[in-house]
C-alpha cells in the first residue's frame, strides 16, 4: 500500500470513528439511568482516543520520507487500541 493510499485508508479510518462514536451517544439515550453514567465515562475515553487518533493522522500527513514508517506505525497501534475500547464497551452495553 502506496503512502496515498494509506492517508485515504486513514482518513476513511478517522470518518468511521466519528460515526461509532455518535451511534453510541444514540444508544446512550436509551440505555436506563444507572448505566447512563457508565456509558457517559465510556464515550469520553473514546473521545479521547479519537482526538489522540487524529492527532496520530496529523503527524501521519506531516510525515516526512524518513518519518513516515514510524507514523503510520503510530497511526496504526492508536487505531488498533481504539477498536479494542470500542469493542469493549459494545460488549459491555
Amino acid at each position: 500500500m502506496n503512502k496515498q493510499e494509506f492517508k485515504a485508508k486513514a482518513n476513511q479510518k478517522i470518518d468511521e470513528i466519528s460515526a461509532k462514536i455518535n451511534e453510541l451517544k444514540a444508544e446512550k439515550e436509551s440505555a436506563k439511568q444507572e448505566a447512563k453514567e457508565k456509558y457517559k465515562n465510556a464515550l469520553e475515553e473514546l473521545e479521547s482516543q479519537k482526538f489522540e487518533l487524529e492527532a496520530k493522522y496529523n503527524d501521519l500527513q506531516n510525515a516526512s520520507e524518513d518519518t513516515w514508517e514510524e507514523a503510520k506505525e503510530a497511526f496504526s497501534d492508536t487505531s488498533d487500541k481504539f477498536k479494542k475500547g470500542f469493542d469493549k464497551i459494545k460488549s459491555v452495553f
